[in-house]
């Protein structure tokens, strides 16, 4: 049977408990970014066509002019604060992460996980369509009670000073989020970007404690085996890797070897910072020239913004640097039942023999009509079909157990 879901945590003395959250940035910090914003020094514009070499200078200058005086903070963060918030304290560090109750006689607990340069920002369109299906036309038996961590490193579960988290570690910790502070004692798992990496780890080593995983980007490593007799679909995997490995992965190489000395600057500048999230979200999405295209301006800016006023971006490579320095975060195989969304402009899109060598029980592969890295933010509509259609299944078979 299903563990009927609460916001309540457990009663147990030697579980930590969550207190309640809501976000409040001083007046002073938001004055502060105003004043920078307002001395910013830009490069000048190379003569070659925009984007060519990276973050495009009069695209960034109309976007800092409206990050100075035209984004309202305050209506993004009453936003979030419209949802049941909570920080506790949990492997070393303070886990701040959302828990909305969902509607239906046993609403599915469903872990959902941001990657970079995200974060719990990228959910608030998807959250609601998950929770409360039936304002969207669904069927409330198909509801989740979502908790939508900020991972540990990132945004509110950052704090200056503290211990830096890989994949395995941010596994283990939500994992105990989930079954040791909330008391769920199996739950779904959902994630992209990072968020994928920590899904597939929590299907792979705390399988016991999972109805299943879906996600939005594979955890797979480059088979040797593909290149001696390639097929059509993994011809075209190999060059879509080839063309990323060139020309895709600068940022990757510098976070994960010195992300220390990149952290100066991006907080130091928040033109710098945004510069440097935002040609992601131009590069990964899937837009007509510029990201406004793809997903909300004011909402893209929310996302850095938190960057910004929690410090968060040097721990927020950790990731990069643990997966350059230690081994694949994904020990053996994911056995688990597992559900996958290909959109058309992810970063890569491996076939599934390659897949099938990692994920030994796919029972859900839909390739989407239109979208890209960020699926939360651009297309939460078709994801959250997505999602609620692949556990469908999963849930009556776990209420037949």
């Amino acid at each position: 049977m299903l563990h009927p879901a609460r916001a309540q945590c457990r009663e147990d003395s030697a579980v930590p408990n969550p207190e309640p959250f809501a976000l409040h940035i001083p007046d002073a910090a938001l004055a502060d970014l105003r004043d920078r914003l307002s001395r910013t020094r830009l490069p000048d514009q190379v003569p070659e066509p925009p984007w060519t070499y990276g973050t495009d200078v009069n695209y960034l200058r109309d976007l800092l002019a409206h990050w100075r005086d035209g984004f309202d903070w305050r209506a993004q963060e009453a936003a979030l604060n419209a949802f049941p918030q909570f920080r506790v304290p949990l492997h070393g560090i303070d886990v701040h992460f959302l828990h909305v109750p969902g509607e239906g006689p046993a609403p599915m607990p469903l872990l959902l996980s941001h990657g970079w340069p995200g974060s719990v920002f990228e959910f608030l369109d998807l959250i609601p369509r998950l929770t409360q299906p039936s304002r969207f036309g669904g069927d409330p038996a198909d509801a989740f009670t979502v908790v939508a961590p900020s991972l540990p490193g990132y945004g509110l579960s950052f704090h200056p000073g503290q211990k830096r988290f890989g994949i395995e570690a941010i596994a283990d910790a939500l994992a105990d989020l989930m079954t040791e502070v909330l008391g769920y004692p199996r739950f779904a798992a959902q994630g992209g970007d990072w968020g994928a990496f920590v899904s597939s780890r929590l299907g792979a080593v705390h399988a016991e404690k999972l109805l299943g995983i879906h996600i939005n980007l594979l955890a797979v490593r480059r088979d040797p085996a593909m290149l001696e007799n390639p097929t059509a679909e993994e011809r075209r995997y190999l060059g879509e890797l080839t063309e990323f490995l060139k020309e895709e992965t600068g940022y990757q190489w510098i976070q994960g070897t010195r992300p220390q000395t990149l952290a100066y600057g991006l907080m130091d500048s928040p033109a710098g910072l945004a510069a440097w999230i935002v040609e992601k979200f131009r590069q990964w999405t899937d837009n007509d020239g510029t990201p406004d295209s793809a997903i909300n301006r004011d909402r893209m800016l929310a996302n850095i913004a938190l960057y910004w006023f929690t410090g968060c971006i040097g721990a927020s490579f950790h990731p990069y640097f643990a997966r350059m320095h230690g081994p694949w975060p994904i020990p053996g195989t994911v056995d688990v039942p597992m559900g996958y969304c290909q959109f058309p402009r992810e970063i890569l899109r491996p076939p599934r023999t390659l897949a099938a060598r990692t994920y030994t029980d796919m029972r859900r592969w839909t390739v989407m009509p239109r979208g890209g890295h960020f699926a939360a933010l651009e297309q939460p509509g078709p994801l959250a079909e997505e999602v609620r259609a692949f556990f469908r299944p999963l849930r009556r078979e776990a209420m037949e157990q």
